[in-house]
Protein backbone atom coordinates (compact mmCIF):
# COMPACT_ATOMS: atom_id res chain seq x y z
CA UNK A 1 0.00 0.00 0.00
CA UNK A 2 1.36 3.37 -1.01
CA UNK A 3 -0.68 5.89 0.98
CA UNK A 4 -4.16 6.84 2.06
CA UNK A 5 -5.83 7.77 -1.23
CA UNK A 6 -8.95 9.32 0.29
CA UNK A 7 -11.47 9.20 3.10
CA UNK A 8 -15.06 8.51 2.01
CA UNK A 9 -17.85 10.31 3.85
CA UNK A 10 -21.49 9.23 3.41
CA UNK A 11 -23.90 12.18 3.26
CA UNK A 12 -27.63 12.64 2.74
CA UNK A 13 -27.18 15.56 0.36
CA UNK A 14 -24.20 16.90 -1.55
CA UNK A 15 -26.04 20.21 -1.88
CA UNK A 16 -26.05 20.56 1.92
CA UNK A 17 -22.68 18.94 2.62
CA UNK A 18 -20.45 20.55 0.01
CA UNK A 19 -20.70 24.05 1.52
CA UNK A 20 -19.76 22.62 4.94
CA UNK A 21 -16.64 20.93 3.57
CA UNK A 22 -15.78 24.00 1.47
CA UNK A 23 -15.71 26.09 4.67
CA UNK A 24 -13.91 23.37 6.62
CA UNK A 25 -11.17 22.74 4.04
CA UNK A 26 -11.00 26.25 2.61
CA UNK A 27 -11.42 24.95 -0.94
CA UNK A 28 -14.22 24.12 -3.34
CA UNK A 29 -14.95 20.62 -4.56
CA UNK A 30 -12.80 19.99 -7.61
CA UNK A 31 -14.97 17.29 -9.13
CA UNK A 32 -18.45 15.74 -9.03
CA UNK A 33 -18.93 12.35 -10.58
CA UNK A 34 -21.71 9.79 -10.92
CA UNK A 35 -20.49 6.26 -10.22
CA UNK A 36 -23.10 3.96 -11.72
CA UNK A 37 -21.50 0.79 -10.34
CA UNK A 38 -22.03 2.09 -6.78
CA UNK A 39 -25.24 4.04 -7.50
CA UNK A 40 -23.81 7.24 -6.01
CA UNK A 41 -22.77 10.77 -6.87
CA UNK A 42 -19.40 11.72 -5.44
CA UNK A 43 -17.79 15.06 -4.74
CA UNK A 44 -14.02 15.28 -4.23
CA UNK A 45 -12.08 17.80 -2.19
CA UNK A 46 -8.30 18.18 -2.05
CA UNK A 47 -6.77 19.07 1.32
CA UNK A 48 -3.01 19.26 0.89
CA UNK A 49 -1.87 15.80 -0.17
CA UNK A 50 -5.15 14.24 0.98
CA UNK A 51 -8.57 13.86 -0.56
CA UNK A 52 -12.05 13.65 0.92
CA UNK A 53 -14.83 12.01 -1.09
CA UNK A 54 -18.44 12.83 -0.22
CA UNK A 55 -20.92 10.15 -1.32
CA UNK A 56 -24.64 10.71 -1.89
CA UNK A 57 -26.88 7.79 -2.82
CA UNK A 58 -28.84 7.92 -6.06
CA UNK A 59 -31.21 5.24 -4.76
CA UNK A 60 -33.14 5.30 -1.47
CA UNK A 61 -32.42 1.55 -1.23
CA UNK A 62 -28.74 1.92 -2.15
CA UNK A 63 -25.77 1.00 0.03
CA UNK A 64 -24.98 4.61 0.97
CA UNK A 65 -28.63 5.43 1.73
CA UNK A 66 -28.85 2.38 3.97
CA UNK A 67 -25.56 3.29 5.67
CA UNK A 68 -26.81 6.84 6.41
CA UNK A 69 -30.17 5.53 7.62
CA UNK A 70 -28.54 3.04 9.98
CA UNK A 71 -25.47 4.99 11.19
CA UNK A 72 -26.06 8.58 10.16
CA UNK A 73 -23.80 10.71 8.04
CA UNK A 74 -20.09 10.20 8.57
CA UNK A 75 -16.99 8.29 7.61
CA UNK A 76 -17.93 5.42 5.32
CA UNK A 77 -14.53 4.08 4.21
CA UNK A 78 -10.82 4.64 3.98
CA UNK A 79 -9.14 4.11 0.63
CA UNK A 80 -5.53 3.12 0.07
CA UNK A 81 -3.61 3.65 -3.17
CA UNK A 82 -1.92 0.56 -4.59
CA UNK A 83 0.22 0.06 -7.69
CA UNK A 84 -1.06 -3.44 -8.57
CA UNK A 85 -4.58 -4.00 -7.28
CA UNK A 86 -4.80 -7.63 -8.39
CA UNK A 87 -1.55 -8.55 -6.61
CA UNK A 88 -2.69 -6.67 -3.49
CA UNK A 89 -6.07 -8.43 -3.56
CA UNK A 90 -4.32 -11.80 -3.81
CA UNK A 91 -1.93 -10.89 -0.97
CA UNK A 92 -4.72 -9.72 1.33
CA UNK A 93 -6.91 -12.71 0.56
CA UNK A 94 -3.92 -14.91 1.44
CA UNK A 95 -3.69 -13.05 4.76
CA UNK A 96 -7.30 -14.01 5.53
CA UNK A 97 -9.13 -10.84 4.54
CA UNK A 98 -12.46 -11.19 2.75
CA UNK A 99 -12.86 -9.26 -0.50
CA UNK A 100 -16.29 -7.83 -1.34
CA UNK A 101 -15.60 -8.19 -5.05
CA UNK A 102 -13.53 -10.93 -6.69
CA UNK A 103 -12.21 -8.72 -9.49
CA UNK A 104 -11.42 -5.01 -9.51
CA UNK A 105 -14.19 -2.77 -10.80
CA UNK A 106 -14.28 0.77 -12.13
CA UNK A 107 -14.80 3.28 -9.34
CA UNK A 108 -14.76 7.04 -8.89
CA UNK A 109 -11.89 9.23 -10.03
CA UNK A 110 -11.04 6.82 -12.89
CA UNK A 111 -9.68 4.15 -10.54
CA UNK A 112 -9.89 0.39 -10.34
CA UNK A 113 -11.27 -0.47 -6.90
CA UNK A 114 -11.89 -3.37 -4.57
CA UNK A 115 -13.42 -3.32 -1.09
CA UNK A 116 -12.51 -5.46 1.92
CA UNK A 117 -15.24 -6.71 4.24
CA UNK A 118 -15.29 -4.59 7.43
CA UNK A 119 -15.81 -7.65 9.65
CA UNK A 120 -12.17 -8.48 8.98
CA UNK A 121 -10.75 -4.95 9.32
CA UNK A 122 -11.98 -3.94 12.79
CA UNK A 123 -15.26 -2.58 11.43
CA UNK A 124 -13.63 -0.27 8.86
CA UNK A 125 -14.63 -0.60 5.20
CA UNK A 126 -11.32 -0.54 3.30
CA UNK A 127 -11.06 0.32 -0.38
CA UNK A 128 -8.05 -0.43 -2.58
CA UNK A 129 -7.55 2.04 -5.45
CA UNK A 130 -5.31 1.78 -8.49
CA UNK A 131 -4.85 4.51 -11.09
CA UNK A 132 -5.80 3.38 -14.58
Amino acid sequence: MLKIEHIGVAVRSLAQSEPIFEKLLGAASYKRETVASENVVTSFFQAGENKVELLESLDPEGVIAKFVEKRGEGIHHIAFAVTDIEAEMKRLEGEGFVLLNSVPKRGADNKLVCFLHPKHTNGVLVELCQDV
